[in-house]
């Protein structure tokens, strides 16, 4: 049987984590891993009444979060870690209940790694600002022109086995983390795909899109991982 743990990066989302995790499907998941990262609401303790495992980082940024619930996750001796590791957002833009979906292609063996595509799902109207849907198509253009990868998004509901996240060597700490794992994917040859999946507008504001400053910093960021190991 394939066991699957899931790692949800959430800074301040204590109006929708009980929501994201309530429509994780039953029985699907072993373990759903909460990563507060340095909430200043109640976060933490909404998501482990909701009968989560919660780490708490302390340390601010994305990346930081992830790496946190990977590091929970392969603190299990080898023989007890999960098959495949899943990611999804804490502000309830994602759909959970497409969870068996995105690790179909996985279970049946035919990837390492699947992106849960915005761009081929449907959207909500404004789920997505301009400046997103910009940065993601300037962003899988040179991923396909610099790394030969196929990709049409770069979100952030994603599944992997954990060999291959394991082979990865995931080290962004901040908003270059989804980029990177899948232009190492690419360099590596491991084989990733696309699913559709729906989106829509989050709970709260957004701490990278809802702000100048985050969406400037998150472009950057994502621009210079993309060249940074081009040229390595």
């Amino acid at each position: 049987m394939t066991v699957i743990d899931v790692i949800i990066p959430a800074y301040n989302e204590q109006q929708s984590i009980a929501r994201v995790l309530a429509e994780i499907p039953a029985g699907l998941v072993r373990e759903v891993v909460v990563v507060d990262n340095n909430s200043t609401d109640d976060t933490g303790a909404v998501a482990r009444a909701a009968g989560a495992t919660v780490v708490r980082e302390a340390r601010p940024g994305y990346g930081f979060a992830c790496l946190a619930g990977m590091a929970h996750c392969f603190a299990r001796p080898v023989a007890e870690q999960a098959d495949v590791i899943v990611f999804v957002d804490g502000d309830y833009s994602d759909y959970p209940e497409e969870m068996p979906r995105l690790v179909a292609p996985i279970l049946r063996g035919e990837a390492d790694l699947v992106i849960g595509s915005r761009a081929l799902g449907q959207r909500e109207a404004g789920a997505m600002l301009p400046q997103q849907i910009f940065g993601n198509w300037l962003a899988t253009s040179l991923l396909r022109r610099l790394y030969g990868a196929r990709f049409t998004d770069l979100g952030p509901f994603r599944a992997i086995r954990r060999e291959a996240l394991q082979r990865i060597g995931m080290q962004d700490q901040t908003y270059g983390w989804t980029v990177e794992m899948q232009l190492k994917a690419a360099r590596l040859g491991l084989r990733s795909v696309e699913v559709p999946v729906r989106y829509r507008r989050r709970i709260g504001t957004s701490k990278v899109s809802g702000t100048v400053k985050g969406t400037l910093g998150a472009g950057y960021k994502i621009l210079w991982t993309i060249f940074r190991y081009w040229r390595s």
